[in-house]
């Protein structure tokens, strides 16, 4: 197969970052990278270019870190509790999810959790405490704990047993 070197300009999953000199097909690199904007090809004057993206990169990692680390401080203090319905026979009417925990960590402490770095094996159908690991960034893990309750029994206010009596 016929391979080239490009330099990439961004971070492409599965790739590498920016500033890195990757070998890929040709026709991935002519027909998707270079017009997407995402590389441009290897030649040695683009090889000169590469310092200054290897620079932008270190500054870019090294604030995504830092709110990273700031995002994992919030974490640890905060107190997340889900509700789940539980039936009379003790069965759940639902779980909670990686969607539904990373909702709540958005409405409780403002971060933007992906939803794909909750590590959660399998939803949760059960009241309890779960300790649950979160990979916020490639060196910061994590454990969140969630508490699950059944919700407090609704009160009937007296209209409401006014209505049913009639």
């Amino acid at each position: 197969m016929a391979t080239t070197n490009v330099i990439l300009k961004e971070k492409v999953d599965g790739l590498g970052a920016e500033a890195d000199v990757v070998s890929v097909r040709r026709g991935y690199a002519r027909n998707f990278l270079v017009p997407q904007g995402k590389a441009y090809e290897a030649t040695t004057a683009n090889l000169r270019h590469v310092e200054a993206l290897t620079r932008s990169r270190a500054l870019r990692e090294a604030d995504e870190l830092q709110t990273a680390e700031k995002q994992a401080t919030k974490l640890r203090k905060a107190r997340i509790t889900l509700e789940l319905e539980i039936g009379e026979h003790g069965k759940a009417f639902g779980s909670i999810t990686t969607s539904d925990i990373a909702a709540i960590i958005l409405t409780k402490t403002k971060i933007d959790l992906d939803r794909h770095a909750i590590k959660l094996d399998k939803p949760i159908k059960a009241t309890g405490s779960y300790e649950i690991p979160v990979k916020i960034h490639t060196d910061i893990d994590l454990s969140i704990s969630v508490k699950v309750v059944t919700p407090a029994p609704k009160v009937a206010s007296t209209e409401d047993n006014r209505e049913k009596r009639s």
